[in-house]
């Protein structure tokens, strides 16, 4: 049996509750009345004349055309409409079997792992390390994990939870280096389009090698979770027809609103993505100010892409007990480093919500009274 998804169920037991949700990793979600503004003449009819039946497995065609707009090399055949959660599933499903050795970016979503190491496959980190200022990731030693039954490296960037990003050089550096060995890649981009410059947009992995994978969606970058909708895109058609095949066992389908709902927010990305790259940039420079104003009590590691950050608390208390007191006394939520399977006392705060500057002045005024 697969063990609990340890983030999930501590969102399940506090997400709805808390006053403040400081470690959101989504950003600030639109309104359906507002998202229904942007949509141009075709797509309103659409919505208007939408019928509730069956979608295409695949995804609506005019949705999977906006998904493989966003890529250089993509076509609409080459893409999946999936529910993001379901992108992972089924992706592990298909390419992994027992006494398979995978290498993950660590820290990581769970699933990215735990799926891989439920089906019998052997689990690497490759590890994020920090020098209390920055993130960083070693390249030499993705050469010392390779093994001969590697079949598949996955990367996340941006990164979930540290806000890590890498450039472009380094990107191909890494997928050369699974084009070398013949291993796919299966590369987590949720966070694409959330980058503080537009130079930081990395190209998606699945333009570079024919044998990534890309995971992409509406949850983060596009402030739209409650559409649940994601994508998987790769050039390798037998790939896509893999996953396919496992769909039918899942999903099946796609819902009928949310693909007219997210073509609609595809043609309108530029104003989405100028919204949430504008409050992010905003809530960081709060943050700034915030962990330099408190640096008796936190590390600040500034993130370099992305609405998430993972500094570290200091002193003598563990994370868990003082998140615990936290939510008990202010209704804060901040997740902590064992939802991340993370040694040291880190914890994950989210820079995407309207709201991130009253949730950081609760959370320094627990501190002056916790903490005096």
């Amino acid at each position: 049996m697969i063990p609990p998804f340890a983030l999930e169920r501590y969102f399940a037991r506090h997400e709805f509750t808390a006053r403040y949700l400081l470690s959101a990793s989504d950003c600030e979600t639109l309104s359906q009345a507002e998202l229904l503004d942007m949509a141009d003449p075709k797509t309103r009819g659409m919505w208007d004349a939408l019928r509730l039946g069956y979608t295409e497995s695949q995804g609506h065609p005019l949705l999977r055309q906006e998904i493989a707009n966003l890529y250089k090399t993509v076509w609409p055949d080459d893409v999946l409409v999936v529910t993001p959660e379901e992108g992972i599933f089924i992706a592990m499903h298909a390419l992994l079997q027992k006494g398979d050795h995978v290498i993950v970016m660590s820290p990581a979503y769970q699933s990215l792992f735990q799926i891989a190491v439920s089906l019998g496959a052997e689990v690497s980190r490759w590890s994020l390390e920090t020098d209390g200022v920055r993130w960083k990731l070693d390249l030499s030693a993705l050469q010392k994990l390779y093994r001969p039954v590697t079949k598949l490296l996955v990367i996340n960037v941006p990164h979930n939870p540290t806000g890590f990003h890498i450039d472009a050089g380094t990107q191909k550096q890494i997928l050369a280096f699974a084009r070398e060995k013949r291993i796919a890649v299966f590369s987590d981009e949720m966070y694409r389009f959330s980058e503080y410059s537009a130079d930081a947009c990395l190209p998606g992995a699945c333009d570079l090698y024919d044998q990534a994978i890309t995971l992409g969606g509406l949850s983060k970058s596009f402030g739209l979770p409650g559409l649940r909708l994601g994508w998987l895109a790769c050039k390798e058609r037998e790939i896509i027809r893999r996953f396919q095949i496992l769909k039918d066992y899942t999903t099946i389908c796609h819902s009928a609103p949310s693909e007219i709902l997210a073509v609609i927010a595809l043609r309108a990305r530029d104003r989405i993505l100028d919204r949430t790259r504008k409050i992010v940039a905003d809530n960081l420079d709060i943050a700034d100010r915030f962990f330099a104003g408190h640096h008796r009590f936190f590390e600040w590691i500034r993130p370099m892409a992305g609405p998430v950050a993972f500094p570290r608390l200091k002193g003598t208390d563990v994370i868990e007990r003082f998140c615990e007191k936290l939510f008990a006394s202010r209704s804060v939520l901040l997740a902590p480093r064992t939802v991340f399977n993370v040694a040291d006392n880190h914890f994950r705060i989210g820079l995407g919500r309207k709201t991130f500057a009253d949730g950081l002045e609760t959370l320094g005024e627990f501190l002056m009274a916790e903490y005096p």
